[in-house]
């Protein structure tokens, strides 16, 4: 979009010469001076405004830098939770505004088969009241303030119903929805995405292999990723390099790639993701740095809590 712009300009500028400069030079005009010398200035003279011109579009070229867009998506984890309480609608909300590409959040299935935005099984780290989520009823989860742990600005926020979440998907944008639970979430998952009018802008990912399996041969058009952590070595506690069965495994249950973290992201990895025709999204990254080579790598999107920080700092390395 930036580049189609200063193209855009550098045309009105060529459109403006020609409407400027004649059709043609009036060579007749040169037969009649004897000097060279002269013959060169009058010649620097007519064509004074495609020179003008010419340099102007140079100046505005120089000025834009051919700043180059993301390529990758930046993916909101659980909302812009660096700033905002997350999985709110606080959190979702300010991720749109911070610019994400797409906004992650983690759902759980209440007493009364209601799909609920939360990422723990139990209430007490962001509630401060210990209730089991599968356990209790959405009326009274949905009466617990979530937002208040994170500052009194988000007092009195709510543990969101997911569909509250989705009507905040803009036009472009996508919603990642983790599932927390088993499969037994599936069928009202799928009745809640069908009847939004946002189905082709919900991916769905999750930890559970026979979860997200089942979730793609019950929504077939749904992109589909398994979650997976970076394994460590026994001995010395040391991040190990994703294994690339991984990618086999994903093929043969029919998924639409891998969700990983990032640091076992290596370029053999990434190079066989590719080879596959799958996609590769990456788990959580703040830091600029990190961001940066996994953008060079070639993924397809990374999770963060600071969309709006790690984008400003990705279109600055673009530069």
């Amino acid at each position: 979009m930036i580049i189609e712009l200063r193209y855009k300009r550098c045309y009105v500028c060529i459109t403006t010469y020609w409407r400027l400069t004649p059709l043609r030079f009036q060579s007749n005009a040169f037969c009649n001076l004897q000097n060279a010398g002269t013959l060169l200035f009058v010649e620097v003279w007519k064509m004074r405004r495609f020179i003008f011109c010419g340099l102007f579009c140079l100046l505005i070229v120089s000025l834009s830098g051919f700043t180059k867009s993301v390529s990758m998506e930046i993916i909101a984890h659980r909302g812009a939770s660096y700033l905002a309480p997350e999985n709110t609608l606080a959190s979702a909300n300010l991720a749109w505004e911070k610019g994400a590409d797409a906004v992650e959040i983690d759902v759980h299935l209440s007493k009364d088969n209601r799909i609920v935005v939360i990422h723990d099984s139990n209430t007490a780290r962001t509630a401060g009241v210990g209730l089991m989520v599968g356990e209790t009823e959405s009326s009274v989860l949905r009466r617990l303030d979530v937002g208040s742990w994170k500052g009194e600005e988000f007092a009195g926020e709510r543990i969101p119903f997911l569909e509250e979440i989705i009507e905040t998907i803009p036009r472009k944008g996508r919603l990642f929805v983790e599932i927390k639970c088993g499969k037994e979430i599936l069928p009202t998952l799928r009745q809640i995405i069908a009847s939004s009018g946002k189905a082709s802008q919900i991916v769905i990912i999750g930890f559970g292999l026979e979860t997200v399996t089942a979730s793609k041969e019950l929504m077939p058009k749904i992109p589909t990723y398994w979650v997976k952590r970076t394994d460590k070595d026994e001995k010395t506690e040391e991040r190990l390099p994703h294994d690339t069965k991984l990618i086999q495994t994903v093929r043969e249950k029919g998924l639409d790639g891998l969700d990983v973290h990032y640091a076992g992201v290596t370029r053999d990895f990434m190079d066989a993701v590719k080879i596959s025709g799958q996609k590769l999204y990456i788990w959580t990254v703040d830091d600029p740095e990190e961001a940066i080579r996994l953008d060079r790598l070639g993924v397809s999107g990374i999770t963060t809590n600071r969309p709006g920080l790690l984008r400003e700092q990705l279109q600055n390395y673009k530069k």
